[in-house]
């Protein structure tokens, strides 16, 4: 199957690309940003060797649609999806912190409370909790926005604000604005029968100093969610959850010794590994939009994203 791992495009207005992770930014005429989704996967800030056949396009789906039904509590970045893999959207400065809300004791904060740390971030964890049990609250526990190849480092909001490198006037508007999308997830996840575990979001400013949501949202590549069908019966069993996620690709790397480290190397994926995964991404697109996805034409994946995204541009 064709897949995306990069693009040199060269659109009408282009005066830069940054290439992120996973998502490949055009700058046009410094005016609005074409997002492209690819099909790389990353995992521990470490992009795998292979791609997976229909990921860029799920997670692009999904963030257009959590996008439009969270634009009446917070503002965006996106103008139009030109290809199914495309998010045209205003340039915006990014703030270079990444907003995580957890509304429970999953992933990695699990992994530091079962070391020991009862802080994170600066925020206090309560005592006697069990993995994935829920918080009396939502807690955000930020992280620093790392450059590619470069771990992302938890950090307080007071170092944030002691660093500068938010206003407490923006961090306040980031922190309003992160519990109102993470509100409206959580209702959204439930009437698909899905829990919104946590999730983090990314914000920048406009030319006109606006603050909007930016990037992705609700993705499963920036959000974990369970079933809560049988949640509470999972947890006191003491059983593992069932979840929808990317951290099915992190565990299967974990139990094959890889997490990131100096000196590991990431496992082979087999033709019926990236097969799997491809399934599960398509899996968790329809549970988390309760729509039937529909696979856009990969026959000339490049030609197409080029053909539609140039024509967009053009009638502008």
């Amino acid at each position: 199957m064709n897949t995306i791992n990069e693009t040199h495009f060269n659109f009408p207005g282009q005066k830069s690309v940054y290439k992120g992770k996973v998502r490949e930014v055009y700058n046009i005429n410094d005016e609005v940003l074409v997002m492209i989704a690819s099909d790389r996967l990353s995992a521990f800030d470490v992009i795998m060797p292979r791609q997976i056949p229909f990921k860029g396009q799920i997670l692009n789906q999904i963030a257009t649609k959590m996008m439009n039904d969270t634009a009446d509590i917070v503002p965006n970045w996106l103008i139009a999806n030109p290809d199914e893999n495309v998010a045209v959207g205003h340039l915006c400065t990014p703030f270079k912190v990444e907003m995580v809300i957890r509304g429970y004791l999953s992933g990695h904060a699990a992994r530091e409370y079962k070391a020991g740390k009862r802080l994170l971030c600066g925020v206090e964890m309560p005592e006697g909790m069990n993995e994935n049990d829920k918080f009396p609250q939502p807690i955000i526990t930020p992280s620093t926005k790392a450059d590619n190849g470069e771990h992302d480092e938890d950090i307080s909001r007071e170092d944030i604000l002691a660093k500068g490198i938010v206003s407490e006037e923006d961090y306040l508007v980031l922190e309003d604005y992160t519990r109102k999308l993470f509100a409206r997830g959580t209702k959204i996840a439930a009437k698909r029968g899905l829990i919104l575990v946590d999730t983090k979001y990314e914000f920048g400013k406009t030319k006109e100093g606006k603050i909007v949501l930016i990037d992705e949202i609700h993705t499963p590549d920036s959000s974990r969610y369970f079933y809560a069908d049988g949640y509470e019966e999972r947890q006191q069993k003491g059983e593992k959850q069932k979840q929808l996620s990317k951290e099915f690709v992190r565990q299967w790397l974990i139990e094959n010794g890889f997490q990131g480290k100096e000196g590991q190397h990431i496992p082979e994926m087999s033709d019926e590994k990236i097969i799997e995964i491809s399934h599960r991404y398509i899996e968790l697109y329809e549970q988390i939009t309760g729509e039937k996805f529909v696979k856009a034409d990969t026959k000339d994946i490049l030609k197409r994203i080029e053909n539609n995204v140039t024509n967009f541009l053009n009638e502008q």
